[in-house]
Parts: C-alpha cells; sequence; structure tokens
C-alpha cells in the first residue's frame, strides 16, 4: 500500500502504549480512524490528538471479550457502506506467572482479547478488506508469537495462533491484501507494568530499558510493513537474537529456556 493518505484504518486498544502510537502515526499519513477501546477518557484523548493532525476520527467504547460488542462495532464502521482499508489488531492482555496457578477467567480473558477477538474482526472484515483496491491487515503479535516464554502460557498461546491466523491470511488473500505479522519484544507501555500475575509473591521482573523498543517505533515500524507490504516484521535487537536462535539453535535456546525450572525433580521412590 504505497499511499497510506485518505485511506480509513480501524485500530483496537488504541487508548494508550502501540495502539496510541499507531493511531497517531496513521493519522500523521493522513489516514481517517476508527478507534476501539474499552477507556473512554484515554481514547477521547487519542481522538483528539489524531484529529489535531487533520484526519477524521471516529471512537467507539467496546470490551473485545464480547463478541456481540464487535459485531457491532463492525456495523458501526460498515453502517451506509462504508469502507475499510487496515484492520490493526493491536489490543492485547498478559499474564505472568505458574500456568497452574492460573485462573478459567484469566485464560478466557487472554484467549478472547488476544485471538479470539482479532479472528472475529478478520472474519467479520474480510469481505470489505478484500472489495478495496489496497487494503492490509497487521497483528500487533508478539517475540513470544516466536518463541518460549516461561510462566506465559496463555499469552503465548493466544500469540502463536495470531502468528499462524496472519501467515495463513497471507497464503490464502496474499494477491488481494497485505498481511503482516508485528513481532515486537518487550516495549515500554502500561502493559508492562500492569500485566496480571500468579500466585501471591510472584515477582515482576524488571525489564532493563535497554531491551524495550518505544510504542512509536513499533509504530513506525507498522507503517512500513504496511507500504512494503512485509509478511513478519521483528522489533529490537534482542527479539530477533532470540528468533535466530529459535531458528538456527532450536536445542540450545530449548536448553536455556528449561534452567529457570526449579521445582523438585521426581525420585521414583514411593513416600514411607
Amino acid at each position: 500500500m504505497q499511499v497510506i493518505r485518505g485511506k480509513k484504518a480501524l485500530v483496537t486498544g488504541a487508548a494508550s502504549g502501540i495502539g496510541r502510537a499507531l493511531a497517531l502515526a496513521l493519522a500523521r499519513e493522513g489516514a481517517d480512524l476508527f478507534l476501539i477501546d474499552r477507556d473512554e477518557a484515554k481514547l477521547a484523548a487519542v481522538a483528539r490528538e489524531a484529529q489535531a493532525l487533520g484526519v477524521t476520527v471516529a471512537t467507539r467504547l467496546c470490551d473485545l471479550t464480547q463478541p456481540a460488542e464487535i459485531t457491532a462495532a463492525v456495523a458501526s464502521i460498515l453502517t451506509g457502506g462504508g469502507a475499510l482499508h487496515i484492520l490493526v489488531n493491536n489490543a492485547g492482555v498478559a499474564y505472568y506467572g505458574a500456568t497452574q496457578d492460573m485462573t478459567v477467567e484469566q485464560w478466557d480473558r487472554i484467549i478472547a482479547v488476544n485471538l479470539l477477538a482479532p479472528i472475529q474482526l478478520v472474519r467479520e472484515l474480510l469481505p470489505t478488506l478484500i472489495a478495496q483496491d489496497e487494503a492490509h491487515v497487521v497483528n500487533v503479535c508478539s517475540i513470544f508469537g516466536l518463541v518460549p516464554l516461561r510462566k506465559g502460557a496463555a499469552y503465548q498461546t493466544s500469540k502463536f495462533g495470531l502468528v499462524g491466523l496472519s501467515a495463513a491470511l497471507r497464503a490464502e488473500y496474499g494477491r488481494a491484501i497485505g498481511v503482516t505479522a508485528l513481532c515486537p519484544g518487550f516495549v515500554r507501555t502500561p502493559l508492562l507494568e500492569t500485566f496480571a500475575t500468579g500466585a501471591p509473591g510472584q515477582r515482576r521482573h524488571a525489564i532493563p530499558p535497554w531491551l524495550c523498543a518505544s510504542p512509536e517505533q513499533v509504530a513506525a515500524a507498522a507503517v512500513r510493513a504496511i507500504r512494503r507490504n512485509k509478511g513478519l516484521v521483528v522489533i529490537t535487537p534482542a527479539a530477533r537474537l532470540l528468533w535466530w536462535m529459535a531458528r538456527f539453535c532450536p536445542g540450545l535456546l530449548d536448553w536455556v529456556t528449561r534452567q529457570g525450572w526449579r521445582g523438585k525433580r521426581r525420585t521414583g521412590r514411593a513416600a514411607t
């Protein structure tokens, strides 16, 4: 998609972090916006910032765990034969902690927001996207949709699924629309500070700043991917190192990731 100006873009999770940066980056390129989030005040603030850049902005509050709300949001976009050229599935939630400590509600929420909502949005908007002269889907995945992560089973399941969805769409519809799986490493966003954790006392690891990208760097990479129709974009040097290790030294990466396990080993002796 060489020309973004005049196109219409939908961005989920647009109230903060990567979503806010993506919305503003697309606005600077001249795209009109439809922004979705649950935080009304922050969403309105982002809309004002984008409008100041000279584009048209519509917003809608939407809980992405509720399929009916997603369908209603899609209907509002397409009212009166409205077009859509760029779909950015950005909204996401995370969890860090022992998988055995996760509740059913935590599993369901992560899978719903990170994977099922993007699937539904693609399913309901695909006919509209295909009908355009140019269209593009950006799925904001994660490096942990490409390499293993300890104590993040639900998050990783959702992101591996989103990478797979991106690859499948690109293989099937690549001659009609562009599809990008955007896989950043750690990014300095509120998600890095507010993700859910497991049992009481679960330590939050401080991520060194040099390992992190800014939301603006991720947004710039997304815009380049749209322009160049890149299928997979891995962001930050550390993330690219992990990805290359997974591809060329999978045994080494497997050994490294398993070194964190400090649980008691079974001895095979019966209790007395």
